[in-house]
């Protein structure tokens, strides 16, 4: 089943925040809100790109979400349906309509880095039920402890 559709920052916020909740940590908000705040506004009137969301005169919003605990986990949302998630450091694309998922499965321990000897690498692997696994290579002196302890 897919997950539900998350049209805007605001509802993507929402239930990111209600994930977060479920799992005990707290969250810390900043919102972006206006051509004159948002990467959104480098695009000038009258240019293509006006038009938000296929809503004419949508104001664009952006928020960063950081949250407690370990691991580290930042996200942020941009205006076009673009959401950078960050774990220990490690920057993954993720679709906003996903991103609820994909934080249940960091924070319920679904994440294991794999280390190949030859050729040595090290990649995070974030494993949320019913969809592929997302990969992220980490580089030999970006290891935190606490990725360090999820080396298989």
């Amino acid at each position: 089943m897919p997950p539900p559709h998350l049209p805007t920052t605001q509802s993507a916020v929402l239930a990111i925040e209600a994930v977060a909740a479920r799992h005990g940590r707290t969250v810390r908000a900043q919102h972006d809100i206006g051509r004159d705040q948002t990467f959104a506004g480098l695009v000038g009137p009258d240019r293509p790109g006006d038009e938000l969301d296929g809503e004419s005169g949508a104001i664009p919003h952006e928020a960063l979400l950081e949250f407690d605990g370990r691991p580290a986990v930042t996200v942020r949302l941009f205006t076009h349906d673009e959401v950078t998630v960050t774990v220990e450091g490690i920057a993954f694309d993720v679709d906003r309509d996903r991103v609820p998922g994909f934080l249940n499965a960091v924070w319920s321990d679904l994440v294991h880095v794999k280390a190949r000897t030859f050729p040595p690498s090290t990649t995070l692997i974030v494993t949320v039920p019913g969809e592929p696994s997302y990969r992220e290579g980490i580089g030999v002196h970006s290891l935190t402890p606490w990725l360090a302890g999820r080396i298989r």
